[in-house]
């Protein structure tokens, strides 16, 4: 069994920061990619940031700049900087991840519970 939990969500005032962790652990044999979604209260979800298992990164054109997706694959964690924060960032943020349980099975997407981070004006 493979689970993500995704910490560091809050309250922030417009202009701050935050940072966003997520831990997977269980049975792994190999972590793909991994990044962080959010969904907006009325809205669907949209993916924020990804990183490759070798470093590359992409982002969505919104967040470009302000924030950065960091792994650290010893310790199977996935982070988001978030710098410079908007009101239009506010959402409930959710880890992805595509692991492969072991050698004998090919690789699933595995998602966290998600953690709310609040920017007010």
């Amino acid at each position: 069994q493979v689970q993500l939990v995704e910490s560091g969500g809050g309250l922030v005032q417009a202009g701050g920061s935050l940072r966003l962790s997520c831990v997977a652990s269980g049975n792994i044999f190999r972590i793909n990619d991994m990044g962080w979604y959010r969904q907006a209260p009325g809205q669907q979800r949209e993916l924020v940031a990804v990183i490759s298992s070798g470093g590359r990164k992409n982002y969505v054109d919104s967040v470009k700049g302000r924030f950065t997706i960091s792994r650290d694959n010893a310790k199977n964690t996935v982070y988001l900087s978030m710098n410079s924060l908007k009101p239009e960032d506010t959402a409930v943020y959710y880890c992805n991840a595509n692991i492969r349980p072991s050698v004998d099975f090919g690789s699933v997407d595995y998602w966290g519970k998600g953690t709310l981070v609040t920017v007010s004006s």
